[in-house]
């Protein structure tokens, strides 16, 4: 079946740009391999987003699911393995089926790096958060820990200086202390991006490459969301990349083509 947009990914830049396309009137098919609203499904309380004070990753993403779903846009879930380009659109090629179409969105996000092992028996039943800026404020007062030697992990630690009442800042494969009340880890992420490799051009650490209008490489293929090259990943600028790509794609159907 034929689509003016194929969008990989049912997280919130994905359903964003699903939002956007739908109401231009574009037909759009969502790609997802394992369940609608990405990772922030499994954060229990969101304390930045805009509107809502409080609210669970599920009760957000099932909102913006159901709107995506409401405009219009379809979804199958189904693992995409190729995309192959055509002399005018693309072909993209799943587990169970082959769809054609106009243009192609990525939003396959990106996966954080997991502790070591003995790390994580030293944690026990500790909470884990790969988010200072999402969850630090959980922990008002309280001593916390930050995992990793990169920016991440120093930018982490600066920001929880303002709210917890001691940071310690560990690297890999050190011994959890054990008065921290919470384990903060910051040892990177793995966007998952490595079979689009031949297709858009990726940075050294597998990013795909794209500034803030969300144009990569290939001609017809626009990013959003963690899975591009950007200095901030948040839920906010992951709605805001499926808008600013929906909008793109939509130009490039409506110009280009």
């Amino acid at each position: 079946m034929n689509y003016d947009v194929i969008i990989v990914g049912a997280g919130m830049a994905g359903l964003s740009a699903a939002i956007y396309a739908s109401r231009a009137g574009k037909s759009v098919l969502v790609l997802e391999s394992v369940v609608q609203g990405g990772q922030i499904i499994n954060t229990i309380n969101i304390e930045n987003w805009p509107g809502d004070f409080r609210v669970s990753g599920a009760e957000l993403m099932q909102k913006v699911y159901k709107q995506a779903m409401e405009l219009g846009a379809k979804i199958e879930f189904e693992d995409v393995e190729k995309i192959e380009k055509l002399a005018k659109g693309f072909k993209v090629i799943t587990e169970d089926d082959e769809y054609e179409t106009k243009v192609v969105i990525l939003a396959v996000g990106a996966e954080p790096r997991k502790l070591s092992k003995k790390q994580t028996d030293d944690v026990g039943k500790r909470p884990i958060s790969y988010c200072a800026t999402c969850d630090g404020a959980l922990y008002k007062g309280r001593p916390v820990v930050v995992v990793g030697s990169g920016n991440t992990a120093k930018h982490e630690t600066e920001y929880l200086k303002n709210i917890a009442s001691k940071v310690y800042h560990i690297h890999h494969d050190d011994p959890i202390p054990k008065d921290a009340e919470a384990v903060f880890v910051a040892i990177g992420r793995v966007p998952a991006t490595k079979k689009f490799a031949g297709l858009v051009n990726l940075d050294k650490n597998g990013y795909v490459v794209a500034g803030e209008d969300c144009i990569t490489s290939c001609s017809g293929i626009f990013v959003a969301g963690d899975c591009r090259t950007k200095n901030t990943r948040q839920l906010v600028t992951a709605a805001a990349d499926g808008a600013i790509a929906a909008e793109e794609a939509i130009h490039f159907l409506d110009n280009v083509i």
